[in-house]
């Protein structure tokens, strides 16, 4: 069974719901076509009746549950949710109800924070900052969590490296300019999220222009002093740095730029130094490689909200939010063991 197909037999058993709330795309009507036949997950779409009826044309959707924001019997418990949770910043009745009504995002992360559903996935047709906005400002970061990251699940075809051809590309969507503290933090999270999704080992590379001093600069500087409090964070992790990328996921190049390293030329988890780097670096291998591209899948928030890349396919929506299923799992869990 191919990964992906795992990750999909994986998200049935959970048996979870997830809100997309871009009913104005048809890419995600196909993908919840895909989604209806397969039983990965039991779905809600937020749209208007016109939105609706223009964009799900010609599917077989009928075992989806839509609800119109506007129209919604829950409309004015959210918004009184919504009022209570933001007092302190302002939030109005009036302005409560024109993000739930005009901002569909609302709503679903009010229906993740009211417990009438385990995750959400947008993006397709709205910017990450639109996506992920209204996740931190409802549902704010998991108790123990440092900040909220995002990630891309890559998985390479005829590939030999990394977990047979599967790596977690780490932060490819959110933290723009991390500093130490934040590349630290952010490097633990993606190995917790590794062996979340993969199932193995992860095995952390901090990437560079440089391995092990070949090159002085503050942007190797700040790589390396990730290196020491990722260390002192998690010292039972297999995580080094500064590592080039060929170093860290090549073993005849590693044998010679980082000898002795039990990282270099065996990482599944790439962690980039700063946005451009992680953005440009996925998008090359998705485009060169033909790889398959998640994401960008968020880790550290308190409920299972997802990004999507405004390319993706009804496939890659699928994919994401099968990931996003086993996510809420994971975070239901979670959240059970800190009530016992």
């Amino acid at each position: 069974m191919s990964f992906i197909n795992t990750i999909k037999a994986r998200a049935k058993a959970a048996d979870k719901t997830i809100v997309l709330p871009e009913g104005m795309e048809p890419r995600v009507w196909a993908a919840a076509e895909k989604i209806l036949k397969e039983q990965m997950a039991e779905l809600i779409i937020l749209g208007t009746p016109e939105m609706v009826e223009e964009n799900s044309k010609g599917l077989e959707v009928s075992g989806i549950r839509i609800i119109d924001p506007n129209t919604s019997p829950d409309l004015e418990r959210y918004i009184n949710a919504f009022v209570e949770l933001r007092k302190s910043k302002g939030m109005t009745y009036q302005e409560a109800r024109r993000l739930l009504t005009t901002d569909f995002m609302y709503f679903a992360c009010m229906m993740v924070k009211c417990g009438d559903a385990d995750g959400v996935v947008s993006g397709a047709c709205h910017s990450s900052a639109n996506t992920l906005r209204p996740s931190l400002q409802i549902l704010k970061t998991k108790p123990g969590a440092k900040l909220v990251s995002a990630f891309f699940l890559m998985i390479i075809p005829n590939c030999d490296m990394g977990a047979q051809g599967t790596f977690i590309f780490s932060d490819c969507g959110l933290e723009q300019n991390p500093t130490s503290e934040k590349l630290a933090a952010i490097a633990i999270s993606s190995a917790e999220t590794f062996r979340l999704l993969v199932q193995q080992e992860p095995i952390i590379a901090l990437l560079s222009h440089s391995t092990k001093g070949s090159a002085s600069h503050p942007d190797v500087d700040k790589v390396v002093n990730a290196v020491k409090l990722a260390h002192e964070m998690a010292p039972e992790l297999k995580l080094d740095g500064e590592l080039q990328s060929d170093a860290a996921i090549v073993p005849e190049i590693a044998a010679y730029k980082a000898p002795g390293s039990e990282v270099a030329g065996h990482a599944n988890v790439l962690v980039f130094p700063d946005l451009d780097a992680g953005n440009i670096g996925y998008k090359l291998v998705q485009r060169l490689a033909k790889a398959e591209a998640y994401g960008p899948i968020t880790q550290g928030l308190a409920g299972a909200v997802n990004d999507l890349s405004r390319g993706c396919s009804s496939d890659d929506i699928v994919g994401v939010v099968a990931i996003t299923a086993i996510q809420a799992e994971a975070l239901e869990a979670e959240q059970a063991a800190l009530n016992k």
